[in-house]
């Protein structure tokens, strides 16, 4: 699973499948999310794996659209049914009623982008969509609009009442499991504990076969260089990693292993040798998917009871309302979503 949905493969197993109806979430109006969903949903290969359905503020994105000079028909379609392909369906909220500047985070946008975000999962729970991917929001802005969580796989969960979840990257072969998300450097290494190792080894392997379907190959990856070097440069992995992939390997027969130094084992990921990555804070595991596949990777939400994928980056608040946005990301949640939706 590249993060490509296979088109052939799934007409020929049901040519009379539906297609997965996706519900996109327009993210924060001040960073570049109305731009890049505009854009990707330009890529007429969209509508042949999915029908997307925009979840955002009509007059903005008709606004966006018009400033790209991007031509769509942009149809309200607040009961989603059947779509002519022509046009671009919008579950419009109409929530933007105040100025949005590009650029400037503000409680007006933060409160909108965390509606769109509640918007997708009420349509979810009534059927009237399958999956969802989400443009970027600004954590700073959701805060200032009322809304105290760190970021979308929190909200998310929250929403769904998911006890156990995880965030993780999928970029080609590489797909890594974070440990830990939005919490300060010194947080993450305390939560590298044997307890909390287990448990999320544990998590992966079920959620990654179940993706897969195979058995999946486990690499776990140190906390200090070189993964300590057998404790000359830390303890945490004689201590509490390589303790948790032992009682993984004995007890529930898990293939994993590890402790891996951090430096090398991501590209040994990203060149097949293992499924899954674990990695013991946020950035070990964002600067390699980003520095290995910025722009085409994906960021999926596990143990949700829905699908959600999202880009791979945040509002570049720096180029919003500039027309300089990448879309790729982007086309790749959609897509992906939709793969996803095909296999649960």
């Amino acid at each position: 699973m590249n993060g490509e949905p296979n088109e052939k493969t799934r007409q020929e197993s049901n040519p009379n499948l539906p297609l997965p109806r996706i519900g996109i979430t327009m993210g924060d109006a001040a960073g570049i999310g109305a731009e890049i969903l505009l854009k990707a949903l330009t890529d007429e290969n969209i509508k042949k794996f999915c029908l997307p359905i925009i979840i955002g503020d009509a007059a903005f994105l008709q606004k966006t659209a018009q400033e790209l000079d991007l031509k769509f028909e942009l149809v309200e379609a607040n009961e989603i049914s059947t779509q002519n392909p022509n046009q671009t369906l919008v579950y419009n909220l109409n929530n933007l009623s105040g100025e949005v500047i590009a650029g400037e985070e503000s409680a007006l946008t933060g409160r909108a982008s965390a509606e769109y975000i509640e918007a997708a999962v009420r349509l979810w729970r009534e059927k009237k969509i399958d999956a969802i991917a989400t443009a970027p929001i600004s954590k700073k802005a959701i805060a200032l609009g009322g809304y105290n969580f760190p970021g979308h796989t929190e909200f998310l969960a929250q929403l769904t009442d998911t006890k156990e979840f995880a965030m993780s990257f999928f970029a080609g072969n590489l797909r890594v499991v974070l440990l830990s998300t939005h919490v300060s450097l010194l947080d993450a290494i305390d939560l590298v504990k044997k307890e909390n190792l287990v448990e999320l080894i544990k998590f992966s392997h079920h959620e990654i076969s179940r993706l897969l379907k195979k058995d999946a190959r486990i690499a776990v990856a140190g906390l200090n260089p070189h993964a300590s070097e057998k404790g000359l440069f830390g303890s945490e992995e004689e201590n509490d990693i390589i303790p948790a992939i032992a009682e993984c390997k004995e007890k529930f027969g898990i293939n994993v292993s590890g402790a891996y130094s951090p430096d090398t084992i991501f590209l040994r990921g990203f060149r097949g040798e293992f499924d899954v990555v674990i990695a013991c804070y946020h950035d070990q595991a964002t600067i390699a998917v980003k520095c290995l596949s910025f722009g085409a990777s994906v960021n999926v939400t596990l143990g949700l009871p829905l699908v959600r994928t999202s880009v791979d980056h945040g509002t570049a608040l720096d180029i919003a309302g500039k027309n300089k946005a990448d879309a790729s990301s982007m086309k790749a949640a959609i897509k992906l979503a939709a793969e996803l939706k095909n296999i649960r």
